[in-house]
């Protein structure tokens, strides 16, 4: 008897299926794209995320060869805008986005900068060489140094004191992180151990103050209790660091509105003036076309040039709403939330953007109407000048009439003139020849006669073009 291994025991695979759409796999995928980081506590991660544009991924590739033992790394590995490299007592991830690159380094925090120090150097100890940051390709648009550390959150005023010191003493703006009370318990929750339980309170603090620093850094702290998994560490690391990039990423807008804002009082200025113009009728309508055209190649030349920037920022400001909604957050006595100081602070931005964006369009909009009222004033121009030809046409159709009908009438005359004449020459041909015929006589009357044939022949002339035609 044949006994089975393990190989032959694999049942085989079942192809049950049409054929895969082309796209399918990576679709399917997109949700593996980037995964969350496992991060030890305590851990120090050195957040850097540059605008791209003009960088390519072959650049971006070289400066990743910098790294220790990373010498061989290919622009192929850099395909699917994400990697993760394991170095020697650190972890580099990369990530490209359509606007930006992400750069984590993630490392052991030192010991002296533990709860206890009072705003601690933290670029002292880091992993890679400082110049290999500076080298990064591009131009920086969000930088973080990020520290977690355990610590019990029983004694909050005393947690507190100590939080705020190592910042630097300064206000900060702090939240506990993963409360079940903010958006109703067990909705979106992150269990704390196996049993799936999690305490109605929060599992973490997060604390900043969005400040630079000196070194051009911002500075997050975030306290755990002992016992925080690391996929947990992992999820507020990502939560944060992209909350800040794409609150910054969202404000890249509100420049934009605010350098259009004089161009589109002024563009309302002149689009006022002009419809005053359309009901002037002495106006000309050539110098209103002409300034309209001019007023309507700017707004679409602004709307092309920055339409997409605003997108983006309604885009990115969705993100931040997205990424404080999953926070969960709950007040901590004393201080201010994340959240509510995000919504203080960057709703009146986007509102300005918002704003901006909508009196674009509107203005568009309104500079097309004002082009259809001018198309319908030119058109109801044309329409009258048309009836006015049409009527000196058909005046001098009426005239040509007349003149036909007298031209008819003399040629009537003359062509009987002439036939009477050769009648006259052959009455007197015929006297000659010897008959008894008076030539004058004969020819007077045969006037009337010739008169009416002459006529009668006109009008069936007459009757057979009309026919015709």
């Amino acid at each position: 008897m044949q006994i089975a291994t393990p190989a032959d025991s694999v049942p085989p695979v079942l192809q049950c299926l049409p054929p895969d759409d082309w796209q399918r796999t990576a679709l399917h995928n997109e949700v593996h794209a980037r995964p969350s980081a496992r991060i030890r506590l305590p851990a120090l991660i050195v957040y850097v995320a540059v605008l791209n544009e003009g960088v390519s991924r072959e650049a971006e590739c070289a400066h990743l060869n910098r790294l220790s033992g990373q010498a061989e790394l290919l622009p192929d590995s850099l395909q699917n805008n994400f990697l993760r490299l394991r170095l020697d007592g650190l972890t580099v991830r990369w990530e490209r986005h359509t606007e930006f690159t992400r750069y984590s380094i993630v490392q052991p925090l030192p010991t002296e900068a533990l709860l206890g120090a009072s705003e601690p150097p933290l670029l002292h100890s880091l992993a890679v060489p400082p110049q290999w940051l500076v080298q990064i390709p591009g131009r920086t648009v969000a930088a973080v140094q990020l520290a977690m550390l355990n610590a019990p959150l029983d004694d909050a005023t005393a947690l507190m004191t100590e939080a705020v010191n190592w910042l630097g003493g300064h206000t900060v703006v702090a939240s506990l992180l993963g409360s079940n009370v903010a958006n109703g318990a067990g909705q979106g929750t992150e269990p704390a151990n196996r049993h799936g339980y999690e305490h109605p309170l929060g599992h973490s603090w997060a604390l900043t103050q969005f400040r630079l620093q000196p070194d051009g850094f911002e500075r997050m702290l975030v306290i755990a209790p002992e016992g925080t998994s690391q996929t947990r560490a992992g999820r507020i690391a990502a939560r944060l660091l992209e909350l800040e990039t794409y609150r910054l990423m969202a404000l890249r807008g509100l420049p934009v509105a605010k350098t259009l804002g004089p161009m589109l009082a002024q563009a309302e200025s002149d689009l006022v003036r002009i419809t005053a113009q359309l009901e002037d009728k002495s106006a000309s309508d050539q110098e209103l076309l002409d300034t309209l055209v001019s007023l309507a190649a700017s707004v679409e030349r602004a709307t092309a040039a920055h339409s997409y920037r605003f997108a983006a920022t309604q885009a990115y400001y969705a993100l931040v709403n997205q990424r404080i909604k999953e926070l969960r957050e709950k007040a901590i006595p004393g201080t201010q939330t994340i959240g509510e100081f995000m919504q203080r602070r960057l709703s009146p931005a986007m509102a300005t953007v918002a704003a901006t964006g909508q009196r674009l369009v509107s203005l568009s909009e309104r500079v097309a109407r004002a082009s259809d009222l001018l198309r319908t004033r030119v058109d109801i121009a044309t329409e009258v000048q048309n009836q006015q030809l049409l009527e000196k046409l058909t005046r001098g159709q009426e005239l040509q009439l007349r003149l036909q009908s007298t031209v008819e009438g003399l040629s009537i005359a003359a062509i009987s003139y002439y036939v009477i004449s050769l009648l006259l020459y052959g009455g007197k041909a015929l006297k000659a020849a010897g008959l008894p015929i008076h030539p004058e006589m004969a020819a007077g009357a045969l006037v009337p006669v010739v008169l009416w044939a002459v006529w009668r022949t006109t009008r069936r002339i007459h009757a057979k073009l009309q026919v015709g035609h």
